[in-house]
């Protein structure tokens, strides 16, 4: 594949989820999550770029370095968003090299190698422009939308539609790889449903639907492990796991 560089999306401040520090330094089996989620895209990327808040930026640029692990560094000065948070990677040293972006959300500490290898794999075999892995489970915060043929046709998030999330659905775990060019175009358009109703911030899951409504190679790999589908909005979803 042409040049792959990782994201991280890792801007949360923590605050919601009862933290004093950015989230993606919460410790689970000793490691801070952010260190297990590098660790897993290294192979691809050993310098990743990383999204961080001002308040942020520090904790997370000390974790690094006693680690020994180099990355780059952009801001989101305010939380407007996870489409907000992906455009900042164009701050980045590694935009101008980068064909296919690698982005993780920065508060999943429980993927699988294979499952990253699986789905990176898969997007350069098929030629597709957006890959992400799903998986069913109960009470799905998202919800990937499929035709009759199985293909994907975008991706809706409950809360911000207003939707009870339904018993049983398949859902993305904030693991995704796309070509860069087609997904930042869309990002910087004023596009509907690029702002959440409820929230007002700028979403990032819309423009798969863009994508699949013009003619672009979208997929989702139901291929997550349980485990994969673990993340840090509370610290009560990590009980047991810590």
């Amino acid at each position: 594949m042409t040049e792959t560089r990782a994201l991280i999306a890792a801007a949360g401040r923590g605050s919601r989820a009862g933290l004093s520090y950015p989230k993606t330094l919460f410790r689970v089996q000793e490691r801070p999550i952010l260190l297990r989620i590098c660790e897993v895209l290294r192979p691809y990327d050993p310098q990743p770029t990383i999204v961080v808040s001002p308040s942020g930026e520090g904790p997370i640029a000390e974790c690094l370095q006693q680690a020994g692990l180099a990355a780059h560094f952009v801001r989101q000065p305010e939380p407007k968003g996870m489409g907000d948070a992906v455009l900042r990677f164009a701050e980045s040293p590694a935009f101008t090299t980068a064909n296919h972006v690698l982005l993780s959300w920065g508060d999943v500490p429980f993927l699988q190698p294979e499952t990253v290898a699986a789905m990176v794999e898969a997007h350069s075999c098929k030629g597709n422009d957006f890959t992400f892995v799903s998986r069913v489970v109960s009470s799905p915060y998202t919800i990937v939308l499929r035709n009759d043929l199985g293909e994907v046709r975008g991706v809706l998030e409950t809360r911000e539609a207003g939707l009870t999330p339904p018993p049983k659905a398949e859902r993305d775990i904030g693991l995704f790889i796309f070509r860069k060019d087609p997904v930042f175009d869309r990002l910087r358009e004023e596009l509907p449903g690029k702002r959440g109703s409820g929230t007002g911030e700028h979403g990032f899951l819309y423009v798969i639907g863009y994508l699949a409504g013009t003619g672009c190679k979208v997929a989702a790999l139901p291929i997550a492990k349980e485990i994969e589908t673990v993340s840090l909005n509370s610290v009560r979803d990590l009980v047991g796991y810590a």
